[in-house]
C-alpha cells in the first residue's frame, strides 16, 4: 500500500503547482499532500510532491538551490515581466551587442539585492501580490525587495536579430526568474521581460529521475511504486547518525537521547556546499535506527552534564 514518500513530477506547462499537487492527491487517494517549490502555470518542470508523513520534511528543502533553462525576449516590457501579460512598452533593441549581453549577465552573480514581480503569490496582509495587482492597487513593491543568492549564471546564446537570449541560472529558494529578465533589460537599456522557464533541478530532485503528470495519473500501484522515493534520501543537506536500542525507545519516545546511545555517521559541510540560509542544519541529522529503518530528524544538544546529547525534531514511528 502507498502511503508516504516523495515523488518527482515533471510538471507540464499551463498547471499551477497546486493543480499538479490536487491530482496526485487524487491519484494516491491522500489528503496529505503537498508541493516543495512553486511554479507558475507558463513553466515546466521538476516539481517535487510530497505525501504522507513526508510532508513533514518540506521545510529542510528551504536551502536547496534550484536551476532553470529560461529565454527572454529583449525589447518587450509586460506588467507580469513574462509573455504572458500586458505588454506596457515596445523598446529599439538594434543597438544592443552580444558583449554588452555578457558583461550585463556576468555582473549577475552572488547575493542580489531582488525585487518580486507584482504579479506573484507573494503574500502582503495574507494576501497574494497578484490580487492587489489586478485591482489596480498601489503597492510599494522596493520595501518587498529581498536578498536572494545567484550561484552560476551561464548565457548559452542570444539572436539579436529576433531578441531572444538563452540562460541558465542556478539560484536560491525566493529568486524570481522574471525579475532577473527585468533586471538585465533594465542594464541593456531596452527592457526585456521572460518568456520560456523550465526548472531541470532542485536540490537532490532533477529532471532524469522526474516522471510525467500523465504518466502517473495512467499507472497502476505497483508500476508506481517505482517512482515513489523514500524521504529520507531526498534529504541531502542532513548528516547522518545511528541510535542504540535505548537510544532507538527514548527518540522513538521524544526524550532526549544520551550521548552514549547514539553517534554521527556522517556530518555534512553545508558551506564548502555552497548552501545558502542554511543556519542550524549543521546539527541538524538524518536519525536511523539501530535495525537501520529511518527514524526521523534530530539535532544536536551539547551540555556539561551529558555532552553531545540529540533532541528528536521530526519522529518516524
Amino acid at each position: 500500500m502507498i502511503s508516504e514518500g516523495v515523488i518527482n513530477i515533471n510538471k507540464p506547462e499551463g498547471l499551477t503547482s497546486h493543480d499538479v499537487v490536487a491530482r496526485v492527491r487524487r491519484r494516491l487517494g491522500i489528503k496529505r499532500t503537498g508541493h516543495t517549490g512553486t511554479l507558475d502555470p507558463m513553466a515546466s518542470g521538476v516539481l517535487p510532491v510530497c505525501f504522507g508523513r513526508a510532508t513533514r520534511m518540506i521545510q529542510y528543502y528551504d536551502g536547496d538551490f534550484k536551476t532553470y533553462e529560461t529565454e527572454m525576449k529583449l525589447g518587450t516590457v509586460t506588467d507580469t515581466l513574462d509573455s504572458t501579460g500586458t505588454i506596457l512598452e515596445t523598446r529599439d533593441f538594434s543597438g544592443v551587442a552580444e558583449d554588452d549581453v555578457e558583461e550585463a549577465f556576468g555582473s549577475y552573480t552572488g547575493e542580489i539585492r531582488q525585487i518580486p514581480p507584482k504579479f506573484s503569490a507573494l503574500k502582503v496582509n495574507g494576501r497574494p501580490l497578484y490580487k492587489y495587482a489586478r485591482e489596480g492597487a498601489d503597492i510599494c513593491m522596493e520595501d518587498k525587495a529581498r536578498n536572494i543568492f545567484i550561484r552560476e549564471m551561464v548565457l548559452q546564446g542570444c539572436d539579436l536579430e529576433k531578441g531572444t537570449v538563452h540562460f541558465m541560472v542556478t539560484c536560491s529558494k525566493g529568486t524570481y526568474i522574471r525579475s532577473i529578465c527585468d533586471d538585465i533589460g533594465a542594464k541593456l537599456g531596452c527592457g526585456g521581460c521572460m518568456t520560456y522557464l523550465r526548472r531541470t533541478a532542485s536540490g537532490f530532485f532533477t529532471e532524469e529521475n522526474a516522471v510525467d503528470l500523465d504518466a502517473i495519473m495512467d499507472m497502476g500501484d505497483d508500476e508506481l511504486e517505482r517512482f515513489i522515493i523514500p524521504v529520507d534520501r531526498t534529504l541531502v543537506d542532513l548528516g547522518t547518525a545511528r541510535l542504540n536500542g535505548r537510544g532507538t525507545d527514548d527518540f522513538l519516545n521524544g526524550r532526549p537521547v544520551s550521548q552514549e546511545d547514539w553517534n554521527i555517521v556522517e556530518k555534512v559541510d553545508l558551506a564548502a556546499r555552497g548552501i545558502y540560509r542554511a543556519e542550524g542544519l549543521e546539527n541538524v541529522f538524518r536519525v536511523y535506527r539501530e535495525d537501520g529503518a529511518f527514524a526521523g530528524t534530530g539535532a544536536l544538544v551539547r551540555t556539561e552534564e551529558s555532552g553531545n546529547g540529540l533532541k528528536a525534531l521530526k519522529v518516524f514511528r
